[in-house]
Order: structure tokens, then sequence, then C-alpha cells
């Protein structure tokens, strides 16, 4: 029996806790893929009285079955001490809001580093601008999974200070 690629991703990153900025990136892929990451962006819907429209019967219904498909996913993608502790939580942004108080510092001191990487980077002499502005690239793209937050002109900005005086 063949795996599911996306189940094999959650499987080989199970959350520990040192592992919190990277399990939630590829929990984020998970649940974007399996269309249900709108129940961490979106209230449950309030359960539909007897003359509801059949519309809100079925968004009330998508939102419960796509909270409890998330719960599955995270809880099966977590340490058995972790699944343990948040088994018991109803809804899944429950769950990543305590998991963010527990590991989110973890998310700030990686961001820090990757914003201190990329502002003491420096082109070195004979190294083709092409790889140091990949280079530069990829320390904003860290910034941005981190949760950080660098608009485009000040991003192009960065990358025209790091370059040596000989391309001013």
């Amino acid at each position: 029996m063949s795996l599911n690629p996306l189940s094999v991703i959650l499987k080989e990153n199970n959350l520990e806790g040192k592992n919190y900025v990277d399990w939630k990136r590829n929990l984020d892929i998970f649940l974007i893929a399996g269309d249900y990451k709108f129940v961490l962006e979106t209230d449950c819907p309030a359960i539909p009285a007897d003359n509801a429209s059949e519309e809100e019967r079925v968004m009330y219904r998508k939102w419960i079955k796509g909270n409890e498909m998330a719960k599955c996913y995270i809880l099966a993608s977590m340490s058995n001490v972790l699944q343990h502790q948040h088994h018991s939580y109803e809804f899944v942004h429950e769950i990543m809001e305590n998991l963010q108080s527990l590991f989110g510092t973890q998310s700030r001191s990686a961001r820090s580093l990757a914003i201190r990487s990329l502002m003491n980077k420096t082109m070195k002499k004979g190294t083709p601008v092409r790889d140091h502005v990949l280079e530069m690239t990829r320390h904003l793209n860290q910034i941005e999974v981190l949760g950080g937050s660098i608009d485009p002109d000040s991003q192009v900005d960065i990358i025209l200070q790091n370059l040596p005086a000989s391309f001013q």
C-alpha cells in the first residue's frame, strides 16, 4: 500500500517541540492541499436554525468536517505527549494558539537570526551577482516563512545595499 506523499511529510516531521517552525510550515502545506486551512482563518459558523437555508447547513457541515479533518492531521503529526495534551480541544485554532504559546518563541528567535543574517550578508569578491541575489532571496523567503514581513521596495534596497561599492 502506497502512502499519500502529504502523509509522509507529516509522519517524517512529527512535532516534538524543538521543530515547531518546520512542523508548522509542513502542516500549512498539508492543510492547504487538503482544503482545510480555512478552519484556522474563519470562526465556526453558528449551528443552523431549523429554518436555515440549505446553503447555511452546507457551510456549517463543511466547516465542522474541515475542523475534524484538520484536528486529525494535527494530532497525528505530534508526539504522544503533545497528542495527549491537545486531544480534548474542540477547535483546531485552539490547538494552534496553545502550540504558538508553547513554542512560538522559536519562530521569533529563528526570524531574528534570519534578519541578522540578511542584514550582515555581503557579496564576496568574485561571487557572481546572481548567486548573491539568490542567497539574499533565500534569507528573505525564510523571514517570510517565519512570519516576518519586509515590503518589496525595502527588499530591493537591502539587496542593493549589500552589493560591493563597485556596483554603485
